[in-house]
């Protein structure tokens, strides 16, 4: 009668949506196949998790007395999925907005500006770090997708803020937070302030960027300066814009178009500091230009298709259906080419949306080991926390996605999500694409494990 309680109340909780989380000191994952990503393929291998670690990995690995124990005979364990760029664990925009979160009420709200020296669309002094929340339902979503982990940025203005690499659960934001900041993402707005609107315009806003790039050296030497002979010099101004700017370790460029990767080639350089594209719908045009340029590119996965609300009487450009065509090509055409790409979601936010993105570039000619390696190293590679994630390997957190079946495939499911060690079983349900009426298929209970 226990029992049967225990598993009605279990199945209740998978076939709601729900997820069901467990934290235990050892864990083991027995006799399942391994694709450790930076090594080679363990055909038959045993992981064992150790307080939100990976303790051990291998073919011929003991297991503790008083592991919790999980047979993964037919199971395939991979690193937990990597979002390169994302608003997850961000608070959620409202509905019927645009995608700019709605900050909570301790952020600091962007001052009135009168010109230029005042910052307009600026928030680089706003950090990630102090904005995530595990309380985002997005979450839910994105690890019964596989993804363990995320590069989340602020997203509004022209420069959005520091952004933090995070794990996709804890019980408070700061649980969350592994490494930050690890960049300034830059946005072109097309709003400005004022009678003159600037900088509303493309120019406006890349002379505005430029602009405040400089202003970043000319205070860096005022302070250094100031700091050498504080008692013969007068004492710099404080600028917290400037400041956020100085403590991002790279910046993030937008690049969706040919035109806009032909402008950012040659505008990143002037920054003077580590920098990479986002977007890159259109580099099957500048795949040898790109690969010259030898910098880290993070490619949406939110394809161009033809707008849901689009007039059915008009047709559609040659030039929008060769984008819609050769735009999921372009991860297949960088991975041939040894480009340095990663994946982002871009706004994709459900399980089976995610599955359809990644399953299109590979029937465009991506590798599934690319595909991987672009959710996982690649992306751990990027920002500089190889050291901990990315790869199954001994001393790395604990961040795992075990499926049944190949990764992308259509029958694949996920069965088991871990973050820093702690257990999930994604629900079925969030992993089947929605019916036709909107309304979601019934959740299937996921199977119970082996102690």
């Amino acid at each position: 009668m226990k029992q049967a309680l225990v598993r009605l109340l279990v199945g209740f909780s998978l076939g709601s949506g729900w997820m069901l989380a467990q934290t235990r000191a050892v864990i083991a994952i027995q006799d399942a196949r391994v694709v450790t990503v930076s090594g080679e393929e363990l055909p038959k291998a045993t992981i064992v998790m150790r307080n939100g670690l990976i303790a051990e990995v291998g073919v011929a690995v003991n297991v503790p007395a008083g592991a919790w124990i999980i047979n993964g005979s037919g199971l395939t364990v991979y690193p937990g999925f990597i979002d390169a760029l994302s608003t997850w664990g961000l608070p959620t925009p409202p509905k019927g907005g645009n995608a700019t979160p709605t900050p909570p009420a301790a952020t600091t709200p962007e001052p009135k500006a009168r010109g230029p020296e005042d910052r307009p669309q600026t928030f680089s002094f706003e950090r990630a770090a102090d904005l995530v929340t595990p309380a985002d339902s997005r979450i839910e979503a994105a690890r019964a997708a596989g993804f363990t982990t995320a590069a989340t940025y602020p997203n509004r203005g022209i420069f959005h803020g520091l952004g933090a690499m995070i794990d996709l659960a804890g019980e408070r934001g700061r649980d969350m937070v592994l490494i930050q900041p690890i960049g300034q993402q830059i946005s072109f707005r097309q709003a400005g302030f004022g009678r003159s609107g600037f900088p509303g315009s493309l120019m406006g806003n890349i002379s505005y960027v430029r602009q405040l790039f400089l202003d970043l050296d000319q205070y860096q030497q005022a302070k250094q300066i100031y700091n050498s002979n504080p008692t013969a010099n007068r004492r710099p101004e404080y600028d917290h814009a400037l400041e956020g700017l100085d403590e991002s370790p790279r910046v993030l460029l937008p690049a969706e178009q040919w035109q806009q990767i032909d402008r950012m080639l040659n505008f990143g350089p002037e920054l003077k500091k580590p920098f990479l594209l986002y977007g890159l719908h259109e580099a099957y045009e500048r795949v040898e230009q790109l690969k010259q340029a030898k910098i880290p590119l993070l490619v949406s996965l939110k394809w161009p298709e033809k707008p849901k609300d689009a007039d059915p009487n008009e047709a559609p450009s040659f030039r929008e259906l060769t984008i819609r065509d050769k735009a999921p090509s372009v991860p297949g055409l960088l991975a041939k080419a040894g480009v340095h790409f990663a994946f982002y979601s871009d706004g994709l936010e459900t399980a089976s949306d995610l599955k359809k993105a990644l399953k299109k570039a590979l029937d465009a000619g991506l590798s599934r080991a690319d595909a991987i390696r672009a959710l996982t190293l690649n992306a751990a590679e990027i920002y500089g926390a190889a050291d901990r994630l990315g790869a199954i390997e001994k001393g790395k957190i604990a961040n795992l996605v075990v499926m049944k079946g190949d990764a992308f495939d259509d029958k694949t499911t996920v069965e088991y999500v871990f973050v820093d060690g702690q257990q999930f079983q994604p629900s079925k349900e969030l992993q089947k694409e929605p019916a036709a009426n909107g309304e979601k298929k019934p959740g299937t209970p996921a199977e119970g494990m082996d102690q």
